[in-house]
């Protein structure tokens, strides 16, 4: 046997109040020696350096400061019962407005004419832009074909977004070592936080949609990667940021445009391997067969997946047509101007992130003349404040924190202090299909369908009031048939850009 044998050779340099000692241990290994044995006083002798108190500092936590707290916690009973209460169930399903509940309902002015079927589930993932979107595609869809059930294959585009957005990520390396941005500055470090995450914007997607078209899920079913993707991703992110280390060098040799290029189609080749490997390979062409609502037999094929767009989904839904308008309160946004992120996106050459910047009112006005119309409005929001999960309801007043803890809590800010101060940000997007107006034709409030399944609200459907819509909401996506033009103009401004870790672009990091 042997045993550890510190010959402590120990010498004390008094440097500084902040280092007093100094020492160093010497240590062999010997065989076991009876009745040795080293202890925490022999290595470090006590000094007689004493504790500095805190009781001067007016900004400590003080015995006096707790024992105040503590008495005014237990002279108030309600603290008592609130505690009792809160110990055995989930603090926000405590704070619960009973009134809201009874209040809510699923009766609307206009809807649209048949919502999709079935009610779709993202699960694990953070698709939920794409899931929106597709749901919102289905609609017209399925009208024209005559059909009752019907789902665009959701991983399909997810496929292709995490091949084109590991390649716009990689470039995003090449451009800001270019621009002179150092590793461990902000921009870097915030890119290589993320390099692919799940999330997307609108116009992500018409860049998928444009460049690789639709299928149908039956023709690319999920896998376990589409529905749980955290595996999947930290794959990817390992091997980005790796990469990303290997173009930092190679861009230290100036090396010519096509080295760079050769270098990294090279590390797409692992990356579409890696992604062909857990979501499955789409095929170059497909046949589609189905029953209609006669159930006579129908096909279509074969046809490549942009085809399958131009030619049975683009005629009546053109991707393109629709623009992305946005609420951004904050006092260096301003209304009537258009606004990107820097190093947003997901394909190279593609479609640029662009954001109208309107009131709010004025994005609820255009979302009720498209549900009036019967066109369904994709849009993005904080979907977890004042939020009743398994009920369904988005409304300011479904929570009475006050009630239960004396303070509110989300509400107290302004909509842009919010995002100024980190409270608030695109965190989902989801899928206006009715609404209701009062008598002035002011929206009152809003069906939304999720791509959560079945088991909250209204199978799957939920109710958000106007006034939920006004401080969590912030993106739409409408038809520029139903903009006025003069908004419509404003796309034709130079796009302000916003640091790439604006709240204006988190729906895109979505995980």
């Amino acid at each position: 046997m042997f045993a550890l044998r510190f010959t402590s050779s120990i010498r004390r340099q008094h440097l500084s109040k902040r280092l007093p000692t100094v020492f160093t241990c010497k240590y062999k290994t010997f065989g076991l020696r009876k009745n040795y044995s080293t202890t925490t006083a022999t290595l470090f002798p006590a000094t007689t350096t004493t504790t500095t108190t805190t009781t001067n500092n007016p900004y400590a936590i003080t015995p006096q400061k707790l024992e105040k707290w503590r008495k005014d916690f237990y002279n108030e009973p309600k603290n008592v019962f609130a505690q009792n209460v809160c110990s055995r169930m989930d603090p926000f399903d405590v704070c619960l407005s009973r009134k809201s509940l009874e209040n809510t309902n699923h009766v609307f002015t206009y809807k649209v004419e048949s919502e999709g079927k079935p009610i779709t589930n993202q699960k694990s993932s953070g698709r939920c832009w794409l899931f929106a979107a597709l749901n919102c595609i289905r609609l017209p869809f399925m009208k024209r074909l005559n059909i009752d059930e019907f789902e665009f294959s959701q991983g399909y585009l997810f496929y292709w977004d995490k091949i084109e957005r590991c390649n716009y990520f990689l470039n995003n390396i090449v451009k800001t070592a270019r621009r002179g941005e150092v590793v461990d500055g902000r921009l870097v470090s915030f890119l290589l936080n993320d390099p692919t995450s799940d999330g997307g914007q609108w116009d992500m997607l018409v860049n998928l949609i444009t460049k690789h078209g639709l299928m149908p899920k039956k023709c690319f079913p999920e896998t376990y990667s589409c529905e749980a993707s955290m595996r999947m991703n930290a794959i990817l992110k390992s091997k980005l940021r790796e990469y990303s280390k290997v173009l930092r060098d190679l861009l230290e040799n100036s090396p010519t445009e096509d080295e760079v290029a050769h270098k990294i189609d090279e590390m797409m080749g692992s990356i579409y391997k890696i992604v062909g490997i857990c979501l499955g390979i789409p095929s170059e062409r497909f046949t589609w067969e189905y029953y209609d609502k006669t159930k006579a037999y129908q096909s279509i094929g074969p046809v490549t997946p942009l085809e399958f767009y131009e030619n049975e989904v683009k005629p009546i839904f053109n991707v393109v047509d629709k623009v992305c308008l946005v609420n951004d309160p904050r006092p260096s946004s301003y209304y009537d101007q258009t606004y990107t992120v820097d190093c947003l996106g997901n394909v190279v050459g593609g479609r640029q992130v662009l954001y109208n910047n309107q009131p709010v009112e004025k994005l609820l006005q255009l979302v009720a003349a498209s549900l009036k119309a019967g066109e369904a409005v994709w849009f993005g929001c904080e979907v977890s404040k004042r939020f009743a999960s398994k009920q369904g309801i988005e409304d300011l007043n479904v929570h009475d924190f006050k009630l239960v803890f004396d303070v509110d809590i989300q509400t107290p800010l302004s909509k842009a202090d919010r995002l100024i101060f980190g409270e608030s940000a695109m965190t989902h997007a989801m899928l206006f299909t009715a609404v209701s107006v009062d008598e002035n034709g002011d929206v009152k409030k809003l069906r939304v369908e999720n791509s959560w399944g079945e088991d909250r609200g209204e199978k799957g459907y939920l109710v958000m009031t106007a006034e939920w819509f006004k401080e969590f909401g912030f993106e739409v996506v409408i038809d520029k048939s139903f903009v006025p033009p003069e908004i419509l103009r404003v796309f034709d401004m130079e796009p302000i850009v916003l640091p790439a870790w604006d709240p204006m672009g988190t729906l895109a990091k979505s995980t």
